[in-house]
């Protein structure tokens, strides 16, 4: 699973190198290099609920964190533009910045697809007695 794999890569780097993650967070961040911590946990923790069969429950709650995660991070990534725009030469440049804010959504809705999240869903809503 491409998510799952993603994820996973992502939880590695943020643990073996905080530097760049450090660098893109927002001063009101408490105890920064423990939360960057934390997250490239979550990372690792979610993807392997994702891939893991032994149960369905445990993989949708890895669908729903991935994709709280993927919304809580986003004040960062939209940190990341603002500070890269303030360079001289605009860092790596909106090019990079609005596609990659843009796609958060995408990435939420990815991790409740993978998940099973929203199959589930829509079979509850369809089994639902209210309907």
């Amino acid at each position: 699973m491409i998510l799952a794999a993603v994820y996973g890569a992502a939880g590695i780097i943020h643990l073996a190198r905080p530097a760049p993650f450090l660098a893109i967070t927002p001063d009101w961040v408490p105890a920064p290099d423990v939360v960057i911590a934390l997250t490239g946990m979550a990372e690792i923790a979610g993807a392997i609920g994702l891939v893991q069969t032994r149960s369905l429950l445990l993989r949708r709650a890895a669908g729903w964190g991935l994709a709280l995660y993927a919304l809580c991070v986003w004040p960062a990534n939209y940190h990341h533009m603002q500070l890269d725009m303030a360079r001289p030469g605009h860092g790596l440049g909106l090019a990079y910045h609005v596609p990659r804010l843009l796609a958060q959504p995408l990435i939420i809705g990815w991790a409740l697809w993978a998940s099973g999240v929203i199959a589930h869903l829509r079979a509850t809503r369809k089994s639902s007695p209210l309907r």
